[in-house]
């Protein structure tokens, strides 16, 4: 019987569907009633303003337009005396005048296809505000029926017969109160800051005076302080004992004229930490000793650099840069999923008859549409195993003829199990629409990536620098290339040049090629080389290596700064409390993006993957992070040591279960759908999401807008990096030639055992490619090792004694 009735119950949801659906109205439609709307509109204006004019003389017409020879003198006819007469006198009054601004918003509404919440919004607060006006004119105009009608006529002696007049007046000043908290998002904290912001203003300026005369004595604590001397103003503040003068014994007692000193005074007089000196018999004098001027902490410098200057912004350099703007974005859908419900229904009969037919009843189910998937949610009956379910997996792919089903069981967080069908007509996910939710520009991320669209339709939205390394993988074709164009873009759109740049590494040679038309806004690279995009798998080595030397020059800079990462780090430049002078400068997010990972392992093997694994376990809080795209990371390509460092996965289609695994250490990749299907991972669940779909044509669009603005003069130069195959050459065996710190680099080098180009940039303060040259030159002298990867050069001679005997024995030879 409960069967029955739950067939009967799903039946009556159908029909109600279809006779809703068939209620829908096209756009002609919406346009034609919208247009109509607004002449109405127009018309009522007319009428309204008519009446107020002609109103007593048509009065007695009103009742009867049946009769022709009955003239009326409103300019609407005798349609509009009756409407003014129903809406105005009998109605609202004056109020009613809102009815025009309503109408002819709901037509503009219909005819430009806004979405209907803001105008339900519009009219609910204009009819609260009708009524409250209509009440309001009804209480203080009880004469003029036309100003508040019989409405607010006839709610008036309803309120005072209950509450009185007092009360009437009440509930009217709480009408308005509602109004102004709920609409006009009023509140006391924006009245009290408005009030205090105001009485800042007003303040004079005398307070700015150095001292004020008070009862003929000199006011010593505000002569004393002045604004060079903030550390001085707050030991004044507290420890005012300190400042405690007898202003008797400061009072001059003249008994001859002779006494009278009119010599000008030479420094201005201030008030010391010392105690006062009293004069003597012997010294008439009043002395006053100056002690020397304290120095001022860094802290209370910085904070006046701000208060001078304002806060660092690293953005000034381009200060007119402009956002790519999302009408360079191209709109691939329609509108919105588009629901079949004949294919929900069938789809839902064939999962319960499948299940039924091995004896697994179900209590409910429930559908979600997705852009390219729809999710089953079953809630089976007490007692059934999910392992039953989970190995009908195939049986259930077989009944439903689709490409390929998915089951999660359980679903995370929720008490039901989830049946992944694929759409027949499956949607596609522009970038424009990701690009344009809310979800992604009100984002308050550090990097903000936006990769499409969940199975709810909801964007799917991360930050990079949460992940912190990315690793895409999936089969030829699948959408790979156009999942790294969809991160650039998202990226683009949110960070200035100045926050975010791009190191570039494409085998393939022709997928990141459009990015060179930004090369001097975004992209970095090294110093000797012209295409900013690395295409040849001999140059990736010496890139990767200069990028952990750049992390490592980071790390010093992190350490001198005292903090812990790049975040802290800008936020204490940008507060002026870090010197330029000492090597500190604003460090912008460096982004390594590597289209075929496999490729490069191919090529160069081993002087790959040292660096990468660096980068990978340390570079995360420097602001250095990578995006690493493959077709399959087998051990082969990307090792343990690596693949631990990359807890965010993305998996596109795969041909195998092995593959999958080898992915997201789970099955699943294989029965993805292919054209941007994609499972997410970052160490906890996995996300289901349809890619963000962006053509060529798009980047090209965004690289020509932001291409064509002022850029910097070059792009983002990486430290200079010398391969280990020049290291071992004798590149400076003149000693005539040698730069003129070399013994002063000689005597660091020695002293702490490390050979390395960025100790001599900190203890000289030396630029790298200066340090790097001293290195070369300690080199060839023989005073520290060959070149050894990642490690610091070993140092030959062993203490300052030897390295005197070394200067010593060239200087004879």
């Amino acid at each position: 019987m409960a069967k029955t009735t739950k067939k009967e119950t799903l039946e009556n949801k159908n029909t109600k569907a279809k006779v809703f659906k068939s209620w829908e109205i096209s756009k002609q439609q919406k346009t034609i009633l919208g247009c109509l709307l607004v002449l109405f509109s127009i018309a009522l204006l007319v009428a309204f303003t008519s009446f107020y004019i002609h109103g007593q003389t048509d009065q007695s017409a009103v009742l009867e337009l049946s009769d022709r020879t009955e003239t009326v003198k409103n300019w609407l006819g005798k349609f509009g005396a009756f409407l003014a007469d129903l809406i105005i006198y009998k109605g609202f009054g004056l109020a009613s005048f809102l009815f025009v601004r309503l109408f002819f918003l709901s037509g503009i509404f219909l005819v430009l296809g806004i979405s209907g919440r803001k105008l339900k919004n519009i009219w609910f607060w204009d009819l609260f505000v009708m009524i409250n006006l209509s009440v309001l004119f009804g209480f203080f105009a009880t004469s003029l029926p036309e100003l508040g009608g019989i409405i607010g006529y006839e709610l008036n002696l309803f309120l005072q017969d209950y509450i009185g007049k007092t009360g009437t007046l009440l509930l009217l000043i709480f009408g308005l109160i509602v109004y102004i908290i709920f609409k006009l998002k009023i509140s006391p904290e924006k009245i009290q800051s408005f009030f205090e912001n105001t009485k800042k203003e007003i303040i004079p300026a005398e307070n700015n005076d150095a001292f004020s005369k008070t009862d003929n004595a000199y006011n010593l604590e505000e002569f004393a302080i002045t604004e060079e001397e903030p550390e001085l103003k707050q030991t004044t503040e507290s420890k005012p004992s300190q400042f405690e003068i007898n202003k008797e014994a400061l009072k001059p007692t003249i008994s001859h004229s002779s006494e009278i000193n009119l010599d000008p005074v030479s420094k201005p007089l201030s008030i010391e930490k010392t105690p006062a000196v009293v004069p003597t018999a012997a010294n008439d004098e009043f002395l006053i000793e100056t002690a020397p001027e304290e120095e001022i902490v860094e802290e209370n410098l910085a904070s006046k650099l701000v208060a001078d200057f304002g806060l660092f912004d690293p953005t000034l350099d381009l200060s007119n840069y402009k956002y790519p703007t999302i009408d360079l974005l191209k709109e691939y859908s329609t509108g919105g999923i588009t629901i079949n419900q004949e294919e929900l229904e069938e789809n839902k009969n064939r999962i319960v008859d499948t299940l039924r037919n091995y004896k697994i009843e179900i209590a409910q189910i429930k559908a979600t549409v997705g852009p390219s998937v729809t999710l089953y949610e079953i809630v089976p009956e007490a007692g059934i195993r999910i392992s039953k379910i989970k190995s009908l997996e195939d049986d259930i792919a077989l009944s439903l003829s689709a490409l390929g089903i998915r089951i999660i069981a359980p679903i995370p967080g929720k008490g039901t199990i989830g049946i992944e069908v694929p759409n027949k007509n499956p949607t596609m996910v522009s970038m424009k629409s990701v690009i344009g939710s809310t979800k992604f520009q009100e984002a308050e991320m550090e990097l903000p990536i936006a990769l499409g669209k969940t199975i709810s339709n909801e964007t799917f939205v991360v930050d990079l620098a949460k992940m912190p390394h990315l690793l895409m993988a999936g089969a030829t074709g699948q959408g790979k290339s156009v999942g790294l164009n969809a991160v650039l873009t998202s990226l683009l759109y949110k960070k200035h040049p100045a926050e975010v740049k791009f190191v570039l590494v494409d085998p393939k040679k022709v997928e990141l090629t459009l990015f060179n038309k930004i090369e001097r806004h975004y992209l970095a690279k090294l110093p000797d080389v012209e295409d900013a995009i690395i295409t040849d798998n001999a140059k990736v080595v010496n890139t990767l290596n200069s990028l952990c030397v750049e992390m490592d020059n980071r790390y010093s800079l992190l350490k001198d700064a005292m903090v812990r990462n790049i975040k802290e780090y800008n936020e204490k430049f940008k507060s002026r409390k870090l010197n330029p002078e000492n090597g500190h400068r604003f460090l912008p997010y460096i982004i390594l993006v590597v289209d075929e990972f496999a490729d490069l392992i191919m090529t160069a093997g081993k002087e790959v993957e040292v660096p990468i694994a660096r980068l990978a376990q340390l570079a995360r809080a420097i602001g250095i992070h990578l995006i690493i795209a493959t077709q399959r990371p087998s051990v082969n390509v990307i090792t343990g040591l690596i693949k631990a460092n990359f807890p965010a996965r993305i998996a596109f289609r795969v041909t195998s279960k092995i593959d999958s695994r080898t992915i997201l250490d789970t099955q699943g990749a294989d029965q993805l759908i292919g054209r941007g299907d994609l499972l997410y991972t970052n160490g906890n669940d996995v996300v289901r999401v349809q890619c963000a779909f962006i053509d060529t044509p798009e980047v090209e669009k965004i690289t020509d807008f932001i291409g064509s603005q002022k850029a910097y003069a070059t792009a983002y130069l990486l430290p200079e990096y010398v391969g280990g195959e020049e290291n071992g050459i004798n590149l400076d065996m003149d000693i005539s030639e040698r730069d003129t710190l070399f013994r002063e680099a000689a005597e660091i080098i020695v002293n702490a055992q490390q050979g390395s180009a960025s100790l001599l940039q900190r203890k000289l303060k030396l630029g790298y490619n200066r340090a790097g040259r001293l290195i070369d030159q300690l080199e060839a002298a023989g005073i520290v090792g060959p070149f050894e990867g990642s490690k610091a050069r070993s140092v030959n001679i062993p203490d300052m004694h030897a390295l005197d005997q070394f200067f010593n024995n060239e200087e004879n030879n």
